[in-house]
């Protein structure tokens, strides 16, 4: 059996690092989505604390292989869009921060996963785009809405109406990118971002994510009863009761050690 197209590398404090090593583009191809959705059921039965999603290779990925779209019938076709969006589901539905790193060039699918993905860092030569209308399709796995959740429909329409391919700078103006680290820096500090997320309260960044995804449902009323309904379990949890106690010990924060718990 070959080695997988999409490397799943747990570490000790809790991190998962999640990498597309398919070189040197990356294609998003039948072989990719199989072990895609393979690495994301793992991570969805054993999640990490924090899992960072990034790519070897001197693309993050070219894009779909077309060949995946070749003999699509209207209904083999709704189901892989079924397949596909089980997965950004499932990247949205992680109980921890998920950060995306984008060195280069960033196509179709995997910007997709990316959107998907509460943090985006990019080195200044990562470019994106979903340039799905070069076959006559429009992205299907959630990336148009999910742009326009960060950019505003406007940006989306033309980011996806015109197949443009956009810089990291660009889309750091337009907020769907984060941050933008040197090109020099940036496999180290997109690492050390990770670190530092599952290093966190684990349980608080969840509870974070579940207020962001009633907002996206409900608006603020939604958001808002989760708070009523919800939020107050994080005072049930170590991590809360530890910093609490800490920050009284030495009359401030910074003394807190978070375990997840």
């Amino acid at each position: 059996m070959s080695d997988p197209v999409v490397r799943l590398d747990r570490e000790a404090s809790g991190l998962a690092v999640m990498t597309l090593d398919s070189p040197p583009l990356n294609l998003f191809d039948r072989r990719m989505i199989d072990d895609l959705g393979a690495a994301l059921r793992s991570l969805a039965a054993e999640p990490p604390r924090a899992l960072l999603v990034r790519a070897d290779g001197r693309a993050v990925s070219a894009g779909v292989d077309v060949e995946v779209f070749s003999g699509l019938t209207p209904e083999t076709g709704r189901a892989l869009w079924i397949e596909l969006l089980e997965m950004i589901e499932t990247v949205e539905e992680l109980p921890a921060p998920v950060l995306f790193a984008a060195h280069a060039l960033t196509l179709t699918a995997v910007f997709e996963l990316a959107l998907a993905c509460d943090l985006i860092v990019a080195s200044p030569k990562a470019k994106f785009g979903l340039v799905e209308k070069v076959v006559g399709l429009t992205p299907s796995m959630g990336g148009t809405q999910r742009l326009a959740e960060r950019a505003g429909s406007g940006r989306a329409r033309q980011f996806v109406i015109s197949g443009g391919i956009f810089p990291a700078e660009e889309l750091e103006r337009w907020g769907v990118v984060n941050e933008i680290y040197p090109a020099e820096e940036f496999e180290a500090r997109a690492r050390a971002l990770a670190e530092e997320l599952a290093a966190g309260p684990t349980k608080a960044h969840a509870m974070t994510k579940r207020v962001l995804r009633r907002f996206r449902e409900g608006g603020i009323p939604a958001a808002d009863e989760v708070i009523r309904t919800e939020a107050a379990e994080l005072f049930a949890t170590e991590d809360l009761q530890n910093a609490v106690r800490t920050f009284l010990e030495h009359g401030g924060p910074g003394h807190a050690t978070f375990e997840g718990r």
